[in-house]
């Protein structure tokens, strides 16, 4: 499997069911301390994780080979993003090649740099797919913090939720991102994540990505 590490971290796409299911295992105990009962359709794997243009991400220590985090990625390539139930886009994002986050994840008592090892990830998919936005959801303000700093702005008034269809109805911030123009941004105010969020990104592994079909679709065509 083509991956990208960071110091003990290794970023990875999930192609079998069997990394599809360590996925959703991160989910559930990541969200299970404020779902309650709800975390358990977590546990399972979703139609989404298999569909064309859906991306699951791992997130491994190098060592051990635990999986401690994950994230999903959606392209806007066969169907609109789950978001758009929920919310409508303005143009000139609606009409540009777009990505959302999802399942974000990473299991209690993980470092930090687990979390940030995805969102780069994320970033650089984006930048190899030719993704012109991403947008990405957060139910917390230290997590919408957490995006901020990364370069996401709010998509409505600071502090106003908005009810997502795809997240059981509850309240939720929404960010979007310019891809191009907060590398721009990112390289003109010497982000002080410039370097790591940028690091590797003519990586191999960015090419295995945009060859990759997800795990649904590779089983179809066995």
């Amino acid at each position: 499997m083509a991956h990208h590490s960071t110091r003990q971290y290794d970023v990875s796409v999930a192609s079998t069911e069997t990394e599809l299911l360590q996925a959703c295992a991160v989910r559930a105990e990541a969200y299970g301390h404020h779902l309650g009962a709800a975390v358990l359709s977590f546990s399972a794997v979703e139609d989404m994780d298999r569909e064309a243009g859906t991306f699951v991400l791992l997130c491994r220590d190098s060592i051990s080979g635990a999986v401690l985090g994950t994230a999903r990625i959606q392209t806007n390539e066969h169907r609109p993003l789950l978001v758009e139930r929920s919310v409508i886009l303005p143009r000139h994002i609606a009409r540009r090649t777009r990505a959302e986050v999802t399942r974000l994840a990473v299991k209690p008592g993980s470092d930090r740099l687990v979390k940030l090892c995805l969102m780069r990830a994320v970033y650089q998919f984006c930048e190899a797919q030719g993704i012109d936005w991403l947008v990405i959801c957060a139910r917390s303000e230290p997590l919408a913090r957490t995006y901020r700093s990364l370069g996401f702005v709010d998509f409505l008034e600071p502090g106003q939720h908005v009810l997502l269809a795809h997240a059981g109805h509850l309240p939720h911030l929404v960010f979007t991102m310019d891809v191009a123009a907060t590398r721009q941004r990112w390289l003109a105010a010497g982000h002080r994540l410039q370097s790591f969020m940028l690091a590797g990104a003519q990586g191999p592994w960015l090419g295995y990505l945009q060859r990759l079909r997800p795990v649904g679709c590779q089983e179809q065509a066995a």
